[in-house]
């Protein structure tokens, strides 16, 4: 593996381990030539995913793009980065074992919402502004309104 920092083609393993899910192997890994320590993750890609966008355009399914923008949705919440990341390894098994080698953009925004109303309701508003394009303040308060109206009471 080529070290980030100085180029070098020969860096050492020095430890690998499964991280907490079992999704993937964790190596710390060591740069001779510069010295320095750097981290990578080896997980199993199933099938190469197209994401299909709404305007037809296509791009290769990017797992971190996912994780960003569910990591905006969530910024300064009470949810913390390891569950951020099982929900993301969830939509990724989903979409890699759904048979469709081509997922349209829409479908992964309403895995993102389904799993973000579960986990905390202001990222899902916030993912829900952008995913829906919400223009105006009164897109909002409908939006809540929703909400409000499709919970349970008590």
């Amino acid at each position: 593996m080529r070290c980030p920092f100085c180029g070098n083609d020969d860096t050492q393993v020095k430890d690998s381990r499964p991280t907490e899910d079992n999704s993937a192997i964790r190596r710390r890994r060591f740069c001779p030539a510069c010295g320095a320590r750097f981290t990578t993750f080896e997980r199993v890609q199933l099938r190469e995913l197209t994401v299909v966008k709404s305007g037809g355009s296509r791009e290769p399914f990017d797992r971190e793009k996912l994780l960003r923008s569910m990591r905006i949705a969530l910024r300064k919440r009470p949810v913390d980065a390891d569950r951020i990341d099982r929900v993301v390894n969830s939509i990724v098994r989903q979409l890699e074992s759904s048979g469709e080698t081509e997922i349209p953009s829409s479908q992964i925004g309403e895995m993102v919402m389904v799993h973000l109303g579960t986990l905390d309701k202001v990222a899902y508003v916030r993912y829900a502004s952008v995913y829906k394009d919400f223009r105006e303040v009164t897109d909002f308060n409908q939006f809540v309104e929703t909400l409000r109206t499709d919970a349970p009471a008590g």
